[in-house]
């Protein structure tokens, strides 16, 4: 085994919990976990079959497939984004109730600044939510020992261990020092049925083992090698709290400007009370640095029932988007007026736009077409690569709230009398979320057109594999559309009277129907063919 190796963050996940004995990893696409993933899709013990790695259908049910892996005995870990976590969510939560067998690590990487995401939610509201602990590496290499120690963690307080990395941490690139290998764990299935099964009688005990276990988890935190203290060489009227990534742009900070301040450094939750407290009681004014949400801020506002902790909040650090080094330099160094420099037009940012040749282009000129001989022109679309018709030249779009909505939002649509009705989804996406949306239309007849934009896989993360390659018409029919209104089109442009015709007659059919556009993504057609010509 090398014992150096230069790695994404994300990468250093995935090499830590192979490291550490896993048996399955189970994940959606979504950036910036996507990384995790494929870094062990691609790995020997993967290859071997040694170790789980096909994509999920949703984090639903990758959540529960983990969760399944571990009542056997397993180690096992759970991917996503954080938007992903509210997918999961129903399943997370009662997992703190249920506990676990072998070790089970939530691994959710979050997107300040939601460069690619809805929103910029903290989940570390959702581990105080469900009342289980939280670790969140200040770089690559804590990344690697949190995940090493998870596991473990996870085993001996039998909960699930929440791990959340950021954007930033995700995809930078730092060389790590791995240590020896653990043996995966036999299979061992939990005979505790009470604990699994939660019925109301057992539920409210477990959840009150649940209760029970938060000292445990609070005098852990208090103790973990990864909240400590940096001492200034002088007394200082300021200290700085730092949690995770931030306690990296803290320390960059200090060191560019030669500041000699105390920093608390936070990656270990629940809080550790005795540590804040003391570190809290010396100093006159508090920066709390946290690469999210003021969470911390806002409890030790009120914990402490001062106004010395400043940050997000007052508006000493900004409110949205990622912590910066230069935030921070504002924030501590009063006298730094630091202009920055206008950012050349060559690197100016360019508006993302679908790839030459992707078919969305071809579905969406015959979308506005027919569109356009309406008078009511919405179309509601989702997440994914043709979310991009939402922006000139098409502007063909009227929606995207979040995975699956762009189905059941047509329903409604049409439920209020809106004609046409009409949803594009992506196949992925639908396979995620838009099929229980449909099973809805086909139930109350909703007058509604889905259009399944088809390219064969998940396109916007990077071309994953898709859930119902070759099978959606199939899965369709299943539900309960009648197969005369399951109709397939080629989005090309030789194709397009056609194209026109299909869509038109289903606009007018009074029920459900669905229509497929199937074209090959150009990006995963291109290598594809090169892989072949290699061959």
């Amino acid at each position: 085994m090398t014992d150096r190796e230069l790695l994404l963050g994300a990468e250093v996940i995935a090499r830590a919990a192979l490291d550490d004995g896993l048996s399955g990893v189970y994940a959606y696409p979504g950036t910036p976990s996507t990384e995790i993933t494929e870094y062990i899709q691609q790995s020997d013990e993967a290859r071997s079959g040694r170790v789980r790695a096909a994509w999920s259908a949703n984090e639903k049910t990758a959540y529960e497939a983990a969760l399944g892996m571990s009542y056997a005995g397993k180690r096992s870990m759970v991917c996503m984004k954080h938007v992903g976590l509210n997918v999961a969510a129903d399943a997370f939560i009662n997992s703190a109730v249920t506990g676990v067998k072998g070790g089970l690590v939530v691994v959710v990487a979050d997107d300040p600044s939601m460069h690619s995401s809805q929103n910029e939610q903290d989940t570390r509201y959702y581990a105080r939510f469900a009342q289980l602990p939280l670790l969140e590496p200040s770089n690559q290499q804590e990344a690697y020992d949190c995940m090493r120690y998870a596991f473990n963690f996870s085993e001996t307080t039998a909960l699930p261990v929440l791990v959340r990395i950021t954007t930033r941490l995700s995809h930078s690139r730092s060389t790590i020092v791995r240590r020896p290998s653990a043996t995966p764990n036999p299979l061992l299935p939990d005979t505790d049925r009470r604990k699994w099964i939660l019925l109301p009688a057992n539920a409210r005990r477990q959840y009150q083992h649940l209760l029970d276990m938060q000292p445990r988890l609070t005098e852990a935190s208090e103790q973990s090698p990864f909240n400590r203290i940096t001492e200034s060489a002088r007394p200082s009227d300021t200290g700085i709290i730092a949690f995770g990534l931030a306690y990296n742009y803290v320390m960059e900070t200090i060191s560019r400007h030669k500041l000699d301040l105390p920093v608390l450094k936070l990656s270990h939750y629940p809080l550790p009370p005795t540590m804040v407290s003391g570190f809290a009681a010396r100093f006159r004014r508090i920066i709390v640095a946290e690469e999210g949400y003021p969470i911390y801020e806002e409890l030790f506002r009120g914990f402490f029932g001062d106004s010395r902790f400043a940050g997000r909040l007052d508006g000493t650090l900004p409110r949205t988007g990622e912590l910066t080094p230069d935030a921070l330099e504002k924030a501590l160094v009063p006298e730094y007026h630091k202009t920055l420099r206008e950012v050349p037009p060559v690197v100016a940012p360019r508006p993302p736009e679908l790839c030459q040749g992707c078919g969305h282009r071809d579905l969406y000129d015959a979308l506005n077409e027919v569109m356009s001989t309406y008078e009511q022109r919405h179309v509601f679309a989702d997440i994914g690569c043709y979310t991009l018709g939402a922006l000139p030249p098409y502007n063909a779009i009227n929606t995207c709230v979040d995975m699956g909505a762009s189905v059941t939002m047509a329903k409604g649509a049409a439920d209020a009398g809106l004609h046409p009705a009409v949803a594009v989804i992506g196949d992925s996406t639908f396979t995620h979320s838009g099929i229980t949306g449909l099973l809805d239309a086909v139930n109350d007849r909703s007058a509604v057109t889905i259009i399944i934009s088809d390219n064969y896989t998940t396109a916007m993360t990077g071309g994953q594999d898709s859930a119902a390659t070759h099978r959606l018409a199939d899965i369709c029919r299943g539900i309960g559309v009648e197969a005369a209104h399951i109709r397939t089109l080629v989005p090309l442009k030789k194709h397009h009277d056609e194209n026109l015709s299909i869509l038109k007659e289903e606009f007018e059919y009074p029920g459900v129907s669905v229509i497929i556009a199937c074209r090959e993504c150009i990006q995963t057609a291109r290598r594809r063919k090169s892989s072949e010509h290699k061959k």
